[in-house]
């Protein structure tokens, strides 16, 4: 134990104040951590490249949080393995919520499941914060292919076995799991060719190096308007409001078919809670502002913004309802 020498005239009521004070300080030093978070930028890792629907959901919270923690949020897109190589860069990172991730349904649920080693945790190595948004996705193709219904699409790659194919912003994500479970369902043989995001992906389907895609509906919705894209359903269990003359997949015959995707915050592990609930509170801030209230809306996004407890209830959800599918569809990853 520490030893103090006193001045003489250094009185026991001032040792007794000293050591009030500073218990009072340890006491308090949780509280005043939370109350100086942030003081320094944070860092948000999209684990997806610029241009689709999980970085523009990212850029657009970022914005927020920037306004309302009062630090800058930047954007570091780190992408591959499905959204695993950013993953696994936040779950190393100190765990002080100076680091940040956008992480997805996909990335919390399906890659443990599809990827025979994974390179972290998500549901051990991550902590969530808040979901923010949910979307469908769409089903659409490049203009040369003849199909213009999804009944059509199923009879074309059922007399051309292993001819046709589907572009995915990666292995594990619901845009690959979406075309996973579209050929489980109608028996068809396709080819799968992951990409390093959804906006490579897109950039293949419009220059027809791929014939179609089960994209996230905001990064396909712009070359849908303009037609260079053939939307023929979207995944969900109703039709969505930004595609309304669209069918579902179900609808559209595929019966039991039902498939879309969220993204939320999730931090480090063993982050302080206190700085996970002002992460918490000023997300869903950030959700409710009209500025970002417009942009998700208009691009497809429902938004969301919940707790801790229900995004890991979500989560836990998720691991229940993808892990028997991706098992059934025998689909692999490494």
């Amino acid at each position: 134990m520490a030893s103090f020498k006193l001045r003489p005239s250094f009185s026991w009521v001032s040792t007794l104040a000293l050591s009030v004070g500073m218990a009072g300080a340890l006491l308090s030093a949780p509280a005043a951590l939370a109350q100086a978070f942030p003081n320094k930028a944070i860092r948000l890792v999209c684990p997806f490249p610029p241009g689709g629907a999980v970085d523009i959901a990212s850029r657009a919270i970022a914005q927020e949080l920037s306004k309302n923690l009062g630090q800058p949020v930047t954007v570091d897109n780190k992408p591959g393995a499905g959204g695993n190589i950013g993953g696994a860069d936040v779950a190393r990172a100190t765990p002080d919520g100076y680091t940040i991730f956008m992480t997805t349904s996909g990335i919390q649920a399906i890659n443990p499941a599809l990827y025979a080693k994974m390179p972290f945790d998500p549901n051990k190595d991550l902590a969530p914060v808040s979901a923010l948004v949910s979307l469908n996705n769409v089903l659409v193709l490049h203009p040369s292919v003849k199909a213009n219904s999804v009944a059509e699409v199923i009879a074309l790659a059922k007399s051309q076995p292993g001819a046709m194919n589907y572009a995915s912003s990666g292995s594990g994500t619901s845009i690959h799991m979406s075309g996973e479970m579209f050929k489980s369902l109608t028996n068809v043989n396709i080819t799968h060719i992951p990409y390093k995001g959804s906006a490579p992906a897109v950039t293949d389907l419009l220059g027809g190096q791929v014939m179609m895609m089960f994209d996230n509906i905001p990064s396909a919705i712009p070359h849908i308007k303009s037609g260079k894209l053939k939307a023929l359903a979207t995944t969900g269990a109703k039709r969505d409001p930004l595609l309304p003359d669209l069918p579902t997949m179900a609808e559209a015959g595929v019966a039991g078919y039902e498939s879309g995707v969220w993204f939320g915050l999730a931090v480090p592990a063993n982050t302080p809670r206190d700085v996970v609930m002002r992460l918490n509170a000023e997300a869903i801030k950030g959700t409710k502002s009209p500025e970002f209230v417009k942009r998700m809306t208009e691009l497809g996004y429902i938004i969301m913004g919940t707790s801790p407890e229900i995004m890991a209830e979500m989560n836990r959800a998720e691991v229940q309802r993808w892990g028997p599918i991706v098992k059934a569809s025998g689909a692999k990853a490494d």
